[in-house]
Formats: C-alpha cells, structure tokens, sequence
C-alpha cells in the first residue's frame, strides 16, 4: 500500500480531536475519511491499492472503530471495495463504466447548467477563473488542478437547486476520476483551458456556448483516454 505516514495526514487527525469538546470519535471518523478521500481522488492511492485497516489506524494514529466508520463511508461512496473483514481496495472502473458514465455526465451536467441560470454570482466565476489561471505558475499543480476541477463540474449542480441532480453528478465524477487515475492523464494545462473557456461563456450570458464548451471538454477526455487504451499516448 502506498505511504500515507506524512506530517500532512497525521497530525490534522488528532490535533483537531484534541481540540474539540464534544464528539471526538465523530471528529476522528470524520478527519480520516476526508484524508482517506483525498489520498483516492487526488491520485495518492491508484486503483486497486490495498487499504489495510489496522494499517491505516496505526498511521493516522486514531482507533479502528472511527477508522472503520471511514472506510464503510468510502465503499458506500463507490471508493473503496471490501476485501475481507478487515481490509479493502480503491475500486477498479472499467473501460465500459467509464465510458458510460461520461455519456450520462454530458446529459446531467449540462442539464444542470441550465437549471443553473441566473443562479451563480459573477464575483464567483471570477475568482475560479482567476484560481484556474495561475495553475500553470503553481509548483504543486496536481492537487489544485483536481481541487479546481471539483469546484467548476460541482458549481452549476450545486448552483441548479437539484439534490438529486447533484448526488448524480458526484457519483458519476467518482466513476470517472477513478477511471483517469488509472492512466497516465496529464490534463492540468488542457483542462485549464478547457475550463476557461466553460466559463468565458458562462460569465457572458451564453450558457448556450458554456453548454457546448463544456461538451468539448467532456470528450476531450474521452479521446485522450481512447488514445491511452489503444496505444496511440503514452
């Protein structure tokens, strides 16, 4: 299993129990699946690692029952799958299911952008695009690019008033962001691009062209992993 025993993820984990007068386990639990999840989506644990729960409670320094809590949490969320009683892996996205679910995001998202119109301030799709932009100067551009790329594809379902709508579009990103990590995707400047150009449109009142913006990049994706799967990128 990949090294998780950083400053970074231990110490936020106990520090902040400590700090809290009610619900420590609750905090613990709670502390360990957000670390957990970030480890999967930010690519520190690729699919079809092992996640050992004794393992993990020894390193973030917490008891296995929050830790237990964690991990139940990540498999219901499509993240993890059990093994045995005791252990688990980050889950394997097939070919197929990616695929699928990127067909499906192109109906829902922009379906949600939509729903979204009139619905998100300016001041807010400034600061995003200004967030986008100086990627390209950051050191540690990984972590930020999937952290921004979270914030834009959730904007318009958060912004579209639909719970529903918005649970199916983060369980449809899990999907896919497990399928990318799997590949040697290295997006962090297209990605930027395409995303400017979502909300260029956007931000001018043409949803119509944000919609098709964001088409374009929804199979930009599915290009450059065709390429992956059939040789054609390393």
């Amino acid at each position: 299993m990949a090294s998780i025993s950083t400053t970074r993820h231990r110490k936020p984990v106990a520090n902040k129990a400590q700090r809290s007068g009610s619900a420590p386990h609750d905090n613990l639990a709670e502390q360990a699946y957000r670390n957990l999840r970030s480890l999967i989506l930010e690519r520190k644990l690729p699919p079809g690692a092992p996640v050992i729960e004794g393992r993990l409670a020894e390193e973030l320094r917490i008891s296995r029952t929050p830790m237990r809590e964690a991990l139940v949490r990540l498999v219901g969320e499509g993240l993890l799958e059990r093994a045995d009683a005791r252990s688990y892996s980050v889950r394997k996205v097939s070919p197929t299911e990616y695929f699928q679910s990127m067909h499906v995001r192109e109906i829902v998202e922009t379906h949600a952008m939509d729903l979204a119109v009139d619905r998100i301030p300016g001041a807010e799709i400034d600061v995003l695009m200004k967030s986008i932009r100086r990627l390209a100067k950051e050191t540690e551009q990984e972590a930020l690019h999937w952290q921004a790329d979270d914030r834009l594809h959730q904007m318009f379902a958060i912004a579209s008033g639909n719970a529903v709508l918005l649970k199916v579009i983060e369980t449809l990103r899990v999907n896919t962001r497990l399928f990318e990590i799997a590949g040697p995707f290295r997006r962090v400047a297209a990605d930027g691009q395409e995303h400017i150009a979502i909300l260029s449109a956007w931000r001018a009142g043409d949803v119509k062209g944000a919609k098709k913006a964001l088409l374009a990049h929804l199979r930009s994706l599915q290009e450059e992993a065709l390429d992956v799967l059939s040789g054609r990128r390393a």
